[in-house]
């Protein structure tokens, strides 16, 4: 039995103002190879990636900035 390593990240994210916007940029992470899940928190400006395997943070921040939004950091 393989076990699958879950990694997690989390991201805080300027410029979202809707749930359209969250919705935007789950989609964008979503897309990502080795993106299993992501869940945007509008309120805190945040959003919570599952890995299934190691995303760069640049590629996970050049995705949210293409969708439109910028990346404060990610951890």
């Amino acid at each position: 039995i393989k076990e699958e390593n879950i990694m997690t990240k989390t991201m805080m994210i300027e410029g979202m103002s809707c749930g359209h916007c969250s919705a935007r940029v789950e989609k964008a992470l979503s897309a990502l190879d080795g993106v299993s899940s992501a869940a945007v928190n509008l309120e805190g400006k945040s959003a919570k990636i599952s890995l299934s395997k190691d995303v760069a943070d640049d590629v996970l921040t050049k995705a949210v900035v293409d969708a439109g939004y910028e990346v404060v950091s990610v951890k």
